[in-house]
């Protein structure tokens, strides 16, 4: 099974545990998860993996840590679209101010 298979199913499954259309998560529960972020540190990591991968200079080990982010990145971004939809529910649109994962 191929890492693109991988996390597909692994995206699916999240997304089902999620559930995004259930019940709204309270709103101060989901004000605190639209905090959730990746810290400076890991940004600048990720920005030195995608241009090391757009030149094609990724080693295996580097490879597999860059699948590791675009997979805690998917779960972020799961995670937050929850979030946002339960605050919107709760009272209308939702501006969090927050750059997406």
């Amino acid at each position: 099974m191929s890492s693109s298979t991988i996390e597909s199913v692994e995206s699916t499954i999240l997304a089902r545990v999620i559930a995004a259309d259930a019940l709204p998560l309270p709103s101060v529960v989901a004000s605190e998860l639209l905090k959730w972020g990746f810290p400076e540190p890991d940004k600048q990591r990720m920005t030195e993996l995608a241009a090391k991968a757009r030149r094609g200079t990724l080693t295996a080990e580097e490879q597999v840590e860059a699948e590791g982010y675009e997979r805690v990145s998917s779960f972020l971004g799961l995670v937050k679209s929850k979030a946002r939809r339960s605050l919107q529910n709760a009272s209308g649109p939702v501006a969090d101010g927050s750059p997406s994962p």
